[in-house]
């Protein structure tokens, strides 16, 4: 299994969590975005957030207002609307109760290690068979 790609899902999952919950500070142009999740170790392209803040516009959660922009054309910038702050608050909630859950899991110390199906366990009572003697 390659661990690089299992980290990138991990962070792909929360991705649209992290962008309307910056999107909801403030008004925010796309490279800001961008900026702010480097800062945090959520490394993302252009091209995975351009389409996603697309989809997020389509779905009523955003919308945006053109500014003009001293350094070229006017500039596009993002904000969270009333309907991307229920579901801005409604997956922070379900984010909340996962981490609760997969620390509760993760964390968890390990007393007695689980054997598999077709393995013969052994008690305190009765030792182990050796597979070398005929018991």
């Amino acid at each position: 299994m390659d661990i690089e790609n299992a980290k990138a899902q991990m962070r792909k999952g929360v991705l649209e969590l992290c962008i309307l919950a910056i999107i909801e500070e403030d008004e925010v142009y796309p490279s800001d975005i961008i900026a702010r999740l480097k800062t945090n170790d959520l490394i993302v392209v252009e091209g995975t957030l351009y389409p996603l803040l697309t989809r997020l516009k389509n779905d009523g959660l955003l919308d945006y207002t053109w500014r003009e922009s001293n350094a070229g054309p006017p500039r596009k910038y993002f904000k969270i609307t009333a309907l991307g702050r229920e579901f801005l608050e409604a997956l922070s909630s379900s984010w909340n109760q996962l981490v609760h859950s997969v620390g509760q899991t993760v964390g968890k110390p390990q007393t007695t290690k689980k054997t598999r199906k077709n393995e013969p366990t052994a008690s305190p009572e009765t030792p182990a068979s050796d597979p070398t003697t005929n018991n």
